[in-house]
């Protein structure tokens, strides 16, 4: 079962999902995994409290980028409330392989964005939202 959720996220890699950003974005963020340089930036657009476009960008390995694309699929249509509902777990089981800590992090990137920026949504920002994780 792990090999075919393997050739998924090497689709996902070679074939990536919303890939670009968005204008005017409600919710923007991008975070850096220091350990190994990936970068994810994610842009939301809501619409009547749900998430009616996203994009992601950035650079990195197989399996961050691969998480992105599945990660904007995974999430659209989904309410604020259920975004700040996704755990870790959601993550691995939609990646559907297990994961040592290194590569872990790597997975987990597009989530840590999203969460930081609900985090920071509605506050009066000056700077953007960047971050490492």
């Amino acid at each position: 079962m792990e090999n075919l959720y393997r050739e998924n996220i090497l689709d996902h890699y070679g074939n990536p999902r919303n890939q670009g950003t968005l204008e005017n974005p409600d919710i923007s963020c991008e975070w850096d995994n220091p350990l190994c340089g990936d970068v994810v930036r994610l842009d939301i657009r809501l619409t009547d409290g749900r998430v009616s476009e996203v994009r992601f960008s950035g650079q990195g390995c197989v399996i961050s980028m691969a998480s992105a694309s599945m990660f904007t699929e995974e999430i659209l249509g989904k309410t604020l409330e259920e975004l700040r509902a996704l755990k870790d777990e959601d993550v691995f089981e939609m990646l559907g392989v297990t994961l040592g800590p290194a590569r872990a992090r790597c997975g987990l990137l597009p989530l840590r964005v999203l969460q930081e920026g609900l985090a920071r949504k509605g506050e009066e920002v000056t700077e953007p939202c960047e971050g490492q994780g």
